[in-house]
């Protein structure tokens, strides 16, 4: 998967607009304009698209963090400059308050049921034996049950509108 595939998928499961997403990478020191958000959800074989790189992306996943648990006190998280699958499921199950139980729900409303050995290899440290790479299906999966999770909670919520 590519960052900008990843920004495309979190921007869709979210429901964020162009202006939601300038807030979210000014929530950790990054000034962006809506054409750069507009050119990085472009779609890879349209013309004016702009391949994001993995320094924006992390600001973006750290503003995120901000956005959804709040402003942390102390130091300013380190902006990461290379990133992998492992690295932005970290993030964005820390930006959504996911837990493990949370997280391995969301495998199988994406009908990819995973076990607890298998989730908890992703989050260890790559020097230990257990630790196990992030693959791209497993990312893409993960971000496909909290979509389906997400819009499912939206239209909920819009139906208890209509009916009061």
């Amino acid at each position: 998967m590519t960052n900008n595939d990843i920004l495309r998928r979190v921007r869709y499961a979210l429901d964020l607009n162009d202006a939601q997403m300038v807030a979210i990478f000014g929530l950790n020191e990054q000034v962006v304009t809506r054409a750069q958000v507009k050119a990085w959800l472009t779609k890879n074989e349209e013309p004016g698209f702009v391949e994001l790189p993995d320094r924006d992306l992390s600001n973006f996943l750290d503003g995120l963090i901000t956005d959804k648990r709040g402003k942390k006190e102390g130091a300013k998280p380190v902006t990461t400059t290379r990133l992998n699958n492992n690295i932005i499921f970290r993030k964005l199950r820390i930006a959504m308050n996911l837990d493990e139980a949370a997280t391995l729900a969301l495998y199988e409303l994406a009908d990819m049921p995973i076990s607890r050995h298998e989730l908890s290899a992703f989050f260890r440290n790559p020097k230990q034996p257990q630790y196990r790479s992030c693959q791209d299906q497993f990312l893409r999966n993960f971000l496909n049950g909290l979509q389906i999770k997400l819009r499912a909670e939206e239209k909920l919520k819009q139906r208890l509108k209509k009916t009061n």
